[in-house]
């Protein structure tokens, strides 16, 4: 199933792609356990619209983002750092989130600004102290997303929220895919056409069910938060006029510019 969150005629509305069509509600997609597994669902859902009439936003609105630092073995080859003993994480703000073809706010004052391609986790319901055994009970799917970072405000102490948090620097889409195996994916990077990154989820130093299990212990996920598993190597410089597509197979791609 793939999920989206759109405008159409002037609201806010999720839907889950249905050929087409779209089928839109105002309530959050959730997940439940039965009999059957998990169940994405919807409180009610409003009517069907063609696709081509809704203009697609963020796939999802977190109350928190919750990131990880140097979770690809190439990526943090690349920056000549050791590999961690346990997930470095880090917030965006969700002031921060930006959706499919909008633009890249470049901050006045930074003097550099790098793309990072990642897959991102959307959780679908309550966690907490969850088990690595029992983590994908609680995604509802996984999305691409772009860890946009100002690299020149980016100390080395590790502390990283100036760097990270501006406005628009967390462009998130197309939409949500829920049927993917997030184990090995390819995933790049695209800057005016020409690859950057390339690299493939079975890369993470850390996988999802073990970022879902130890994050969990720490604060509490809830429905609509997400989780950016991290970036590959091959980061760099973007500037104004610049066009930036993240791909993930089995998800698609998300393409903003820089402005």
């Amino acid at each position: 199933m793939r999920i989206i969150r759109c405008e159409y005629e002037g609201k806010l509305f999720y839907g889950r792609i249905d050929g087409d069509n779209v089928m839109l509600s105002y309530d959050v997609p959730k997940i439940r356990m039965s009999h059957g597994g998990k169940e994405v669902y919807w409180e009610s859902e409003e009517k069907s619209v063609p696709f081509s009439k809704v203009r697609l936003e963020a796939p999802c609105a977190p109350k928190k983002a919750v990131c990880v630092g140097l979770n690809y073995r190439d990526h943090a080859d690349e920056f000549g750092q050791t590999i961690p003993s346990a997930p470095v994480l880090f917030i965006k703000p969700s002031t921060s989130l930006l959706g499919p073809g909008k633009t890249i706010q470049y901050p006045s004052m930074s003097k550099r600004v790098d793309y990072e391609a990642e897959l991102v986790v959307i959780i679908g319901r309550l966690a907490k102290n969850v088990t690595a055994h029992d983590a994908f009970d609680y995604v509802l799917g996984y999305t691409c997303g772009n860890d946009v970072t100002a690299r020149d405000l980016q100390p080395q102490n590790g502390q990283w929220t100036i760097a990270k948090s501006f406005d628009t620097f967390m462009p998130l889409g197309p939409w949500i895919e829920t049927d993917i195996d997030p184990s090995s994916l390819q995933i790049k990077a695209l800057l005016n056409g020409e690859v950057r990154q390339s690299s493939s989820t079975t890369n993470l130093i850390f996988n999802v069910a073990d970022l879902i299990a130890y994050i969990s212990q720490i604060m509490t996920l809830e429905p609509g938060d997400v989780i950016m598993t991290g970036t590959p190597s091959g980061v760099g410089p973007m500037k104004k006029g610049d066009r930036i597509v993240v791909e993930i197979e089995g998800i698609g791609h998300l393409e903003n510019i820089i402005g």
